[in-house]
């Protein structure tokens, strides 16, 4: 019942005019009024007592931007470099708390009161402002709701078992007069048979082509979300969903399958798509995952109806992969990809992910796999940064360059004001995506 009071709230949109601006007016009422001297307990030093709230914003601010810094940029625990936005906000939540600390000190209880509120609001808007900055939910609901597609039958793909024929010519097909306007995304598990993966449930786009009773031959995209994260976030925060349909509602319904596995089990995990100690995530993913598919969706079976797209540690995984097994994918899409597995630091990442080898870590880098390839004839890499994204930027011009001396093409999407964020994403996929659908034989 509770539940059902609530439910409403869910679905309110928290990136909106309607529901920022109200926060941030409250948010700085309410700490102006903190700060006033008439709001506290008679005292003969009132000018005295408004210096030391305003010092205590102050130093909190110093110190949340000291700690950004350290966490963030020094030991780099997050993989990102924070923009100034967040930056301004980590700065106002640390001297939200400052004012608390010191309204609570100073008494009585009416500024204690407004302290309190205003550390809320304050932190309400962090929250909401680092929210928008990062592009990553709309809605609570996606907030706080892990799999958020109902579970359900593949249709007419069920038991389809044959992944030998080509991928459906668009000149040669025919639309069902009956074929739904939408692609469907589902929830599904993809059994962990070879892996032993403790992997949680994956998501499935079925375009409306696949939706009919006689559905065609279609090229598959395999789809990573990066960390922390889980495999609906290509759908929700990325809006892929959205980005398929538009292309099938030009295309007779004609887009390819995709498919949101689980490459990290949880998400504050990162097997950085090996096999390890950490789990069998590669396997889960190579072995379990494209078995599945071939198996239960009628998908092309050359290397040129696969593909792979990810962002951040997925891109890094969708790079691994990619390059490892040119037989299975002959299409990359890689948005803001690292240049190797990373889980904290490199000396970290060598201990649990390669048993302490060095060299197998080095080995597992993509430009290393390019190197120890060789030639990747016909082979298309798709990368995407965004413009305020510095260390993603080196990364992708370095991978690039690498992916063009093995022969492979390239081209390069930049997400112009954003960083290393859902913005970037909901861009890349925007732009980039119509030409690696070409690419996997959707023209």
């Amino acid at each position: 019942m509770f539940h059902d009071l609530l439910r409403p709230l869910f679905h309110v949109a928290v990136v909106t005019p309607s529901v920022l601006v109200p926060v941030d007016v409250a948010a700085g009422l309410l700490t102006v009024a903190a700060l006033l001297p008439a709001f506290g307990r008679h005292s003969g030093h009132p000018v005295r007592g408004l210096l030391w709230r305003l010092g205590a914003v102050a130093v909190g601010a110093a110190i949340g931007l000291v700690a950004v810094w350290w966490f963030g940029d020094v030991q780099d625990l997050y993989g990102v470099s924070f923009t100034p936005i967040t930056r301004m906000w980590v700065a106002l939540a640390f001297g939200g708390v400052g004012l608390l600390v010191v309204t609570v000190v100073q008494g009585g209880w009416l500024r204690r009161v407004l302290g309190v509120l205003a550390a809320v609001a304050v932190a309400l808007a962090t929250v909401l402002g680092v929210n928008v900055d990062f592009g990553a939910y709309r809605t609570i609901e996606q907030a706080v709701t892990t799999d958020p597609y109902p579970s359900g039958p593949l249709g007419h793909e069920t038991g389809v078992g044959r992944a030998s024929s080509p991928v459906v010519d668009p000149a040669t097909w025919r639309a069902p007069a009956d074929m739904p306007r939408r692609g469907k995304v589902l929830s599904v598990t993809i059994p962990s048979t070879a892996s032993h993966f403790q992997a949680r449930p994956a998501v499935v786009y079925l375009p409306p082509a696949a939706l009919t009773e006689r559905p065609p031959t279609l090229p598959v995209l395999i789809s990573l979300a990066g960390q922390p994260g889980q495999p609906s976030d290509m759908f929700q925060a990325g809006r892929l969903g959205a980005v398929m349909d538009a292309f099938a509602e030009a295309h007779h319904g004609l887009a390819p399958i995709v498919v949101a596995p689980d490459q990290l089990g949880a998400p504050d995990r990162n097997p950085m798509c090996v096999d390890s100690s950490l789990g069998r995530s590669a396997t889960y993913i190579m072995t379990d995952t494209t078995n599945w598919i071939r198996q239960h969706l009628r998908v092309g079976a050359a290397p040129s109806a696969w593909g792979i797209v990810g962002f951040s540690q997925g891109a890094t995984c969708a790079m691994q992969f990619s390059t490892a097994h040119p037989d299975v994918f002959g299409t990359t899409f890689a948005i803001s990809s690292e240049l190797a597995p990373l889980n904290g630091s490199v000396q970290h990442s060598i201990q649990y992910g390669f048993g302490g080898s060095a060299s197998r870590y080095a080995a597992a880098a993509p430009r290393a796999i390019m190197r120890a390839h060789g030639r990747y004839p016909g082979h298309l890499t798709v990368f995407a940064y965004g413009s305020d994204d510095r260390p993603y930027t080196v990364s992708t011009g370095l991978l690039r360059t690498a992916a063009e001396a093995a022969g492979m093409q390239t081209r390069l999407f930049v997400s112009e004001g954003s960083a290393h964020d859902w913005n970037t994403v909901r861009y890349a996929l925007r732009v980039g995506m119509p030409g690696v659908i070409a690419h996997l034989g959707l023209r």
